[in-house]
């Protein structure tokens, strides 16, 4: 089962809701806690501010259980002589344990004044504690005891939570809102690609949709390229497949003479060639098409002895065309696919000697330029390509003698599968040519090989 996704939108709405809560929280419990601390160090200054008013009217008392008129519920006195034996203590009325030992006594003993803070471990609160220091030695110290700081949260709960939902229901609300506002130029794009560098509603998109149009370019320009290479096999292949089908027929019905059914089987065998040749070509460029997606492994090969080959190979054709050919050069190693090379060879010095004319010479030429770089170069004297056509020769299927490229046995692929051989291996291609005078093309691979 396909796991569903969630959209833009959702995550979005998620992500600052809790981002929301998280806040909120936060907030919430750094509050409490500044507001402890302060609520903290209050009650410290309070008790200092009335030890320090009772110390002052401690002269003026007769006895210390005048001291009870200073005393609440939530203030408690006690006097202490140095000793640490408690003189009086408002909240008790039997024997108490010496207090020498308490660290606010022993401070205003030593120092004036002293403050100390116990936390009851069962009752849950805290007592303060204040001692100062009175003018006939003994210790006055006042206490108050305060809810701990759990008891102030218990305190603030019900308006915490209260304030909690409200914010909640805000930051939801908010986050619709906010994601829908974000999200709605972002759709609306879509409707319209023709247009989408003007319509992109951030600049962060920008490089999207330039990505996105290109690509979209790209698949407009390849569904092109595709409906036309698809018209051109088919009208390449209706061709020798209605002249087969013609002779076939008179063959088969006893319409052609006996003395012509020879010549019926060349011209039948003629175009049956002229199709494996297209059909060889489309493979061929098929395969290079797939060689872009998973290309190959480049390996070490000498360019010198691959167009030796390709001369070798070819010369039976060029002596039957009555065309010469030759081999210059030296040992120029390269890195590609050597195979692929070879056929970049062989389909520039088959379209020079086919567009030849009788006598005429192909020169095959291999090195370094001065800058370094190998090249590949098949030059011949034929019949030249008009500037007009130059630009075009190697696209799929162009012919600039169309009658004499079938004369010949030309497929229209040969310079279209050099071109794209050429870009495999990240190759240049020059071409040079004059009408009557002959051609030169010159293929310039990257210094190192195409792995640069």
């Amino acid at each position: 089962m396909k796991r569903r996704q969630d959209s833009m939108e959702e995550r979005i709405n998620f992500r600052l809701i809790f981002i929301g809560l998280f806040s909120m929280a936060l907030t919430a419990v750094l509050s409490l806690y500044v507001f402890y601390r302060a609520f903290d160090q209050q009650v410290s200054q309070d008790l200092a501010t009335a030890a320090q008013t009772i110390a002052r009217s401690y002269q003026y008392l007769e006895s210390p259980e005048e001291l009870s008129a200073f005393g609440s519920e939530n203030l408690r006195l006690t006097l202490i002589s140095p000793e640490g034996d408690v003189l009086y203590e408002s909240s008790a009325s039997g024997p108490m344990e010496n207090h020498l030992s308490r660290p606010e006594i022993q401070d205003a003993l030593s120092q004036g004044q002293g403050s100390a803070r116990r936390q009851s471990a069962t009752l849950g609160y805290n007592t303060y504690y204040e001692a100062v220091l009175l003018s006939d030695g003994n210790v006055l110290r006042i206490a108050r005891d305060v809810g701990g700081a759990y008891a102030l949260y218990d305190a603030a709960l019900p308006a915490l939570v209260v304030c909690c939902f409200l914010i909640l229901v805000t930051s939801v609300l908010l986050a619709i809102f906010l994601t829908r506002q974000l999200v709605r130029p972002i759709l609306k794009i879509g409707e319209d690609l023709e247009h989408l560098p003007e319509k992109v509603p951030y600049r962060e998109l920008e490089p999207f949709a330039a990505a996105l149009r290109a690509d979209r370019l790209l698949r407009q320009n390849n569904e092109k390229l595709r409906q036309e290479f698809t018209a051109n096999v088919s009208h390449e292949l209706k061709t020798p497949l209605t002249s087969i089908s013609g002779y076939a027929e008179l063959m088969e019905n006893g319409m052609a003479k006996p003395q012509d059914i020879p010549a019926f089987a060349s011209k039948i065998r003629v175009e049956a060639g002229r199709m494996l040749a297209l059909v060889a070509d489309i493979i061929q460029l098929s395969a290079l098409d797939n060689q872009d997606s998973q290309p190959a492994e480049l390996e070490k090969a000498d360019l010198y002895q691959i167009a030796k080959g390709c001369v070798d190979s070819l010369r039976v054709n060029a002596q039957k065309a009555f065309v010469s050919l030759r081999l210059e050069g030296e040992s120029t190693p390269v890195q590609g696919i050597p195979h692929l090379l070879e056929e970049l060879c062989v389909n520039l010095c088959d379209n020079a000697i086919r567009y030849n004319r009788p006598g005429g010479l192909v020169r095959v030429s291999v090195g370094r330029t001065s800058a370094g770089s190998p090249y590949l170069q098949v030059e011949d004297n034929g019949i030249g390509i008009p500037p007009a056509s130059q630009s075009r020769v190697f696209e799929r299927f162009y012919r600039v003698d169309k009658s004499r490229s079938k004369a010949t046995g030309g497929t229209g692929l040969g310079l279209a599968i050099v071109k794209h051989i050429a870009l495999l291996h990240h190759a240049s291609i020059k071409l040079e040519s004059q009408e009557g005078r002959g051609t030169c093309i010159t293929v310039v691979f990257p210094e190192g090989g195409a792995n640069k």
